[in-house]
């Protein structure tokens, strides 16, 4: 049901724009700021946050938009606000303290940024769509506890995939069939590309080399199905999921799967690379009822016992305001954890590394994700790619081989190891009080 446009549209004809702010300025950004500007009626982005000023300057320019004012203090950015003015900081805290802004964009992917400014801006009241699955993924479950206390919301965003697939996930069981299998379909998967290999694609499309090759490790698949899989209750059927490679189209993959192990598991994430139609995402359910099962076929889905439903697109920045419209006007979200971790990331050696090196970050030449049912991530120990960054190894370890906790000193002080922490205490005392109960 499309109910989004016509709210906004409402809240144009008042003279009630929804007001945003956005932390990041990046190649995602500033596609951000111009489908908000240019093309959603009822929504204004009045503030930008970037680490250099002139960055986030360019979100706006770009957007066709010269009325800037570069602000410094929470004072200076309410003025600017007030004043139709479109706000520009060094200074990310200030959009989440300011009053006049009712949500916030966070797109910078950084894990430990990222929970500083999601916790800041939950503390004062603002909503916070995250297209940031690195952070949603390692610590997502406790920070919608601290959302869910605070009468906010936080969810993952419309047009990149894990959105795309939630949406999909809801209609389909709006409709009275069971999802069995969220995936995600890729065109690459290679564990060992870096910033070397990518510096030509990501020169081509003027993006960031360590972002792209997160893509191509498969670091950011595991991100991102991880947090559909949070979302819903669904497993990997294996560590790093089963990826299978398969050139036709995802109607022709029902058969490949076991029903039996889907349902046993509660269904499962998963992904496929060099199916069509590409770059999209599909849900296989199944249908308890012979009589409907009898008009789906009718419908050409076919006999089941597993039926295939797909999105051919996903379109990253320019479906990321519906999400914000969702949340301030409905108090609906596209995606967020239903409670614990159910799946993780975790960090695997991407080369042999030694003893004493310092783990670099993600995308970059060290290390790549898997994704891990969380229980196993649990008992092994296993370290949260999320924040293996700035962690010191140990001892040795060989290309493809997990990282454990015990097998790094993590740097001090960081909030998202903390959170982690709390994370972990939070929800296994959950599982106690559910058990005796």
């Amino acid at each position: 049901m499309i109910i989004i446009d016509r709210a906004l549209q409402a809240r144009a004809a008042a003279g009630n724009p929804v007001k945003v702010g956005m932390i990041g300025a990046g190649f995602m950004g500033r596609g951000i700021a111009n489908q908000i500007i240019n093309s959603v009626p009822g929504m204004e982005l009045v503030a930008v946050f970037s680490r250099q000023v002139d960055a986030a300057k360019r979100a706006y320019t770009e957007a066709g938009r010269e009325n800037i004012q570069v602000v410094t203090s929470v004072t200076e950015l309410e003025t600017a606000i007030a004043q139709h003015k479109y706000a520009v900081t060094e200074d990310a805290e200030l959009l989440c303290q300011a009053e006049g802004i009712d949500a916030i964009i966070e797109v910078t992917g950084a894990v430990e940024f990222g929970a500083h400014i999601v916790m800041e801006a939950i503390a004062h009241g603002k909503h916070v769509i995250m297209m940031n699955a690195e952070l949603d993924a390692t610590i997502g479950p406790i920070l919608k506890v601290y959302a869910d206390k605070a009468g906010v919301i936080l969810s993952a965003c419309d047009g990149d995939q894990p959105g795309v697939e939630m949406n999909l996930y809801r209609f389909v069981k709006s409709i009275g069939l069971t999802p069995l299998l969220c995936g995600n379909i890729k065109g690459l998967q290679d564990p060992y590309r870096n910033p070397t290999t990518q510096e030509a694609f990501a020169k081509r499309w003027g993006q960031k080399a360590h972002m792209v090759t997160s893509f191509a490790d498969g670091t950011k698949i595991s991100f991102e199905q991880a947090i559909v899989a949070n979302a819903t209750g669904m497993k990997v059927a294996q560590r790093g999921m089963l990826g299978y490679n398969f050139t036709g189209h995802v109607d022709q993959m029902t058969k490949m799967y076991d029903v039996e192990q889907l349902k046993e598991l509660g269904g499962i994430v998963d992904y496929v690379v060099g199916a069509q139609p590409s770059p999209g995402v599909f849900v296989f359910a199944t249908h308890e009822d012979p009589k409907q099962r009898h008009y789906l076929d009718l419908y050409k889905l076919g006999e089941g016992p597993l039926y295939s439903f797909y999105t051919p697109y996903h379109l990253c920045h320019f479906e990321v305001p519906l999400s914000v419209a969702r949340a301030v006007l409905f108090q609906d979200t596209v995606l967020s954890p239903l409670a614990g971790p159910v799946v993780d990331v975790i960090t695997t050696a991407k080369i042999n590394l030694k003893a004493g090196e310092t783990l670099d970050g993600i995308g970059y030449y060290m290390t790549y994700g898997q994704c891990e049912n969380s229980a196993i991530v649990q008992h092994q120990k296993l370290l949260p790619i999320g924040l293996a960054e700035g962690c010191r190894l140990k001892r040795d370890i060989y290309q493809d081989q997990v990282i454990t906790y015990d097998d790094v000193e993590l740097p001090q002080g960081r909030l998202c190891d903390q959170l982690r922490a709390e994370q972990n205490a939070y929800f296994a005392s959950e599982k106690v009080l559910a058990m005796v109960g």
